[in-house]
């Protein structure tokens, strides 16, 4: 008679613990950005300096404002543990193409220099067949040179 008690008791255990991992899961894989633009500051030697986090499938700042004909510095931090991402820029015109690996934990820096006014956008298109790409997760942003 008592191990039908157990047997609920373990059962239900089983459901609330799948339920938590499921639940940590899904709220974990959520891009955590805002839309805000962050305008970069031009420093003293005339570069724009910027650093950009990247996490499970986010980017941080994903809106950046920059000035045309003046050298951009970013500083590409990875923060994931285990899933490496990419930094691609490419301007439709063709006036500024950018592709930048960025392993799990790594710091890379890219340089360049805006040549055309507009809005182009940045992504991740690393992807674990056969799930979405990090882009389909929502890991973009935009680049808006005045």
């Amino acid at each position: 008679m008592q191990k039908t008690p157990l047997r609920w008791l373990s059962l239900l255990a089983t459901v609330w613990w799948l339920t938590s991992v499921v639940v940590t899961c899904a709220v974990a894989t959520e891009p955590l950005q805002s839309d805000a633009p962050t305008i970069i500051p031009m420093t003293a030697d005339g570069v724009q300096r910027a650093t950009i986090t990247l996490d499970s499938y986010s980017y941080n700042p994903n809106h950046l404002i920059v000035e045309a004909g003046k050298p951009v510095e970013l500083t590409l931090t990875s923060v994931a543990t285990m899933i490496p991402h990419n930094f691609i820029i490419k301007d439709p015109a063709g006036a500024l193409s950018i592709e930048q690996d960025v392993g799990a934990g790594k710091t890379v820096t890219i340089t360049f220099t805006p040549t055309q006014r507009g809005t182009i956008p940045f992504y991740c298109n690393k992807r674990l067949w056969p799930l979405p790409s990090h882009r389909d997760k929502g890991m973009e942003g935009k680049l808006e040179v005045r």
